[in-house]
């Protein structure tokens, strides 16, 4: 891992330090996760991928993570405009699919997707952060990937083959996840209310997608979201296959947001259940 600027530098750059505390941790965080984390920050080097300076343990057990700063965070980031244009929207979004295609080629699979872990530098660049549920998948002796069978992350973010329990395809769970991130920034909203879990799989499982109506969401990113919301994991489009859907390749995103601009449409119910939409477009609200 590199080691954190000398003295005369350290004027230059912003960093924040995180601590642990050894006897405060879980056991099975510090035997398991933590020490995966560490060895997976250290090879990671992406300008859209939260940079680890130096990490050092002092005599109280206590280990400290020196970082990159990076001052925002997307759901603080969407609360403040309730929901995001299609245009800051996809810049994000593109951003976020960088940083994973890149741990994919790695792969690594990151398995807590979520906005909170999406952090924004002062010019809004998207830092992917909180690699502690992440992975370097394995492989069988074809190149399959070796499916994981841990629960990670929130339910809310978390694909249904992971909710159930089902052995899954870590990179898929991510694309998943990438999906309902997507769905909250244009949409200002969960696309699944996880306090009715049994709901909750049921309309993932009928490939059922609430979209408001109080506004419209654009074709480009609707279509996305129907992809990487498909119950059946193989259907889903890998981060390769984002990057070349025709709206995130459309690159007309080099506009930075204003940090204090808002959009100008209404804010949608919070429910999330105003317009539910299946892949091939039919209105499934009366079902």
């Amino acid at each position: 891992m590199s080691r954190c600027p000398g003295p005369s530098q350290v004027q230059h750059l912003m960093m924040t330090l995180s601590c642990l505390l050894h006897r405060k941790a879980p056991q099975v965080f510090l035997q398991k996760f933590f020490p995966r984390e560490l060895h997976i920050l250290s090879m990671l080097r992406h300008p859209n991928i939260i940079h680890t300076y130096e990490v050092f343990e002092n005599m109280q057990e206590k280990v400290y993570i020196v970082m990159e700063l990076a001052p925002h965070d997307l759901l603080d980031f969407i609360k403040k405009r309730q929901h995001l244009s299609d245009e800051v929207a996809k810049r994000i979004f593109k951003q976020m699919c960088l940083a994973l295609n890149y741990c994919h080629d790695l792969n690594i699979a990151h398995r807590d997707l979520k906005c909170e872990n999406v952090l924004l530098d002062k010019d809004f660049n998207v830092k992917l952060c909180d690699f502690g549920f992440s992975r370097q998948c394995d492989t069988d002796a074809v190149g399959n990937i070796k499916y994981s069978k841990t629960f990670c992350g929130s339910k809310e973010y978390a694909a249904p083959e992971v909710t159930q329990g089902i052995p899954y395809d870590p990179k898929m769970s991510d694309a998943w996840s990438m999906g309902v991130v997507l769905f909250i920034m244009v949409c200002g909203f969960m696309p699944y209310n996880g306090s009715k879990p049994k709901t909750m799989l049921r309309l993932q499982k009928d490939h059922r997608v609430n979209f408001p109506k109080t506004f419209a969401i654009p074709k480009g990113s609707k279509d996305l979201i129907l992809k990487l919301l498909h119950p059946c994991a193989v259907r889903r489009p890998t981060i390769e296959d984002i990057l070349r859907h025709w709206w995130v390749s459309n690159d007309l995103t080099s506009r930075k947001p204003d940090e204090g601009s808002s959009t100008s449409a209404s804010a949608p119910k919070t429910d999330g259940q105003d317009d539910a939409e299946t892949a091939d477009g039919q209105d499934q609200s009366q079902k």
